[in-house]
């Protein structure tokens, strides 16, 4: 066995990987990035966002992550108990939120701005070390303990939140949802998917964008995105055999670029029109791409290795880009930079994260995931 494939299989989650639908997440993640530097110009105003769709990602990664789950672990627990489960998925899971927050912390002090984050430079360094702490345990911080002003639960990595509604997912599942029948799960989906449908067109602002932080409203959209999407993966991947899809690979990943970049509908008079975009999205298109993307295959050596890179970079890509983001957000703002000017910084930050996540990807996450594995899995840990 080659070192770079034992790399590969001493965490391995799944009896085999679905090389697809692990680059169609790449796919998304490349798209929060460039969701998040266009948002930078939109002034917070949703009906200007450019590549207006891309906060949906976080829905579609909840799919996805529903259904490997699903895929991985359903047949597994005779085999294996909670806490084997639960070893599994912090290895997998956790030492990128760690990275992380360390990215956060050293990029912090650079994102100060007297106008988007005006209270960055009287936060003194031992609170900034606090905050990065807690961060380690994914412990969300109430908004009293805000060190950047945006009220959200992990002020040094936004995106963390999701990870946050990701282990609620994992805990759901494995010490109850794993139980269900299917008729049950199908159940508890349907209602899901209403709780959506209402979320969303009866939204103040037309979306599904929310669940970064403790205030109740935000826990309720934070609790709704996880819902339905998860454990709708999760039952897609109990009643669906994948079956054959040619170019799977090519078609789903223009559908997810088409889809987090449908310019908003509805406009400002009918914000609803939005919300059944996003949750008819959530609840029918997305399960669909996850079932093509299951149903083929890579061939091509080119394709072949643009897939695998994006599928080893996207949870790194997610999880560390948006303290770049957080610069970049203040350069604009203190500079009054307008976005005819400010796009080659922009490429500039794309091409940065995406470095960023490769280098915490080989230097980091593959040696650190590896070593865990072996330490505390052990021999199992090996097993496709």
């Amino acid at each position: 066995m080659s070192s770079k494939h034992a790399q590969l299989t001493v965490f391995s989650d799944t009896k085999r990987h679905y090389e697809i639908l692990d680059s169609l997440r790449g796919v998304a993640a490349v798209m929060v990035v460039i969701f998040h530097i266009f948002e930078t110009f939109s002034g917070g105003d949703h009906l200007k966002q450019i590549v207006n769709h891309g906060y949906l990602a976080v829905d579609f990664f909840f799919v996805l992550s529903g259904f490997v789950i699903g895929y991985a672990y359903d047949d597994r627990w005779g085999k294996m108990t909670l806490k084997g489960f639960f070893k599994r998925r912090i290895i997998r899971l956790h030492p990128m939120i760690i990275a992380g927050m360390i990215v956060g912390a050293i990029g912090f002090y650079f994102s100060a701005s007297p106008i988007v984050f005006p209270g960055i430079s009287s936060v003194p360094v031992w609170k900034l070390l606090l905050i990065m702490l807690i961060g380690f345990t994914l412990i969300p911080v109430p908004t009293s303990l805000d060190i950047r002003g945006w009220t959200e639960m992990h002020p040094l990595d936004g995106p963390a939140w999701s990870l946050f509604f990701e282990y609620v997912g994992n805990i759901l599942y494995a010490l109850f949802i794993r139980k269900f029948s299917n008729k049950l799960l199908a159940v508890w989906v349907f209602l899901a998917g209403c709780a959506t449908i209402h979320l969303a067109v009866t939204s103040p602002h037309g979306d599904m964008i929310g669940g970064w932080s403790l205030e109740p409203a935000q826990l309720r959209i934070g609790f709704t995105r996880l819902m339905y999407p998860f454990f709708a993966g999760l039952l897609l991947s109990r009643i669906c055999k994948p079956g054959k899809f040619k170019h799977a690979f090519l078609w789903c990943s223009l559908m997810v670029v088409a889809i987090l970049s449908f310019p908003r509908v509805g406009g400002s008079e009918n914000l609803w029109i939005n919300g059944l975009y996003d949750s008819l999205t959530i609840i029918l298109v997305f399960p669909l791409i996850v079932y093509l993307g299951a149903s083929g295959k890579v061939t091509g050596k080119y394709s072949s290795k643009i897939s695998r890179f994006l599928g080893d970079i996207s949870y790194p890509l997610y999880i560390t880009h948006y303290p770049i983001i957080y610069i970049f957000t203040a350069w604009v703002v203190d500079n009054k930079v307008p976005l005819n000017q400010a796009w080659p910084a922009g490429i500039l930050v794309l091409v940065s994260s995406i470095i960023l996540a490769y280098a915490c990807l080989k230097l980091y996450d593959i040696p650190v995931r590896t070593w865990l594995a072996k330490r505390y899995i052990g021999k199992e840990g090996r097993r496709k």
